[in-house]
């Protein structure tokens, strides 16, 4: 069983629909927590580590092989609580850096949340410094989509997808673009840029699956 952490419970039926496309018989739990992110935005995302851990635990306890957690700004600290959870802890933004750094060393990580443009800035140098892109080279740039987010909260996604590809659309002078957030996904299928614009579920979820298999 792969167990999900999530921050929004729009994030369930996105992961059910790509297991079923890509996985069918891989069984999911979905663990939703939208304190985690709240709390995370006002005071940091190692003040949620503690609430991290018990989830982690709960997930194991439940018999998770693995644990994907899908939330860009809370991901690295999953990812190091990991490390006690006595199974494999992902974060699902991990694969679409590696990704984005394969295809060159200039990279814009677009986000609706401020709160997430630091570690997912984070994560792609630390991917581009493992995929050999030389010291100096690798340049991260960042785009915040003023009101998308607000869009999303209100259950507009559709109005959120459509404000995140005018603005990756507008972006030049990049080998590829992340959408720093899995609520971002859907613009990817909007955008009509000739540049590579990255999302993470579907690729975080295939590395779940593959921790799930190899346990």
């Amino acid at each position: 069983m792969l167990a999900l952490l999530h921050t929004s419970p729009a994030h369930v039926p996105v992961f059910d629909a790509l297991r079923d496309e890509d996985h069918q018989g891989l069984e999911l739990r979905h663990f939703v927590d939208e304190e985690l992110l709240a709390r995370a935005r006002r005071e940091g995302p190692e003040a949620v580590a503690g609430a991290v851990r018990d989830a982690l635990d709960e997930a194991v306890a439940e018999g998770a092989r693995a644990v994907l957690c899908t939330c860009s700004t809370i991901g690295g600290v999953a990812e190091s609580a990991g490390a006690r959870a006595g199974v494999p802890v992902l974060r699902g933004d991990r694969p679409m850096a590696a990704a984005a750094v394969a295809a060159g060393p200039r990279v814009v990580v677009a986000a609706t949340l401020e709160s997430t443009l630091v570690p997912t800035v984070a994560l792609v140098e630390e991917e581009g410094r493992r995929f050999g892109h030389p010291a100096g080279l690798l340049e991260v740039r960042t785009l915040l989509v003023d009101g998308a987010w607000a869009r999303f909260e209100a259950g507009d996604s559709g109005g959120c997808a459509r404000l995140v590809a005018d603005a990756v659309d507008a972006v030049t002078g990049a080998d590829a673009i992340v959408l720093a957030q899995g609520s971002m996904a859907p613009a990817q299928h909007l955008t009509t840029t000739a540049i590579p614009v990255l999302s993470s579920p579907r690729p975080g979820l295939a590395a779940g699956a593959r921790a799930v298999r190899v346990g």
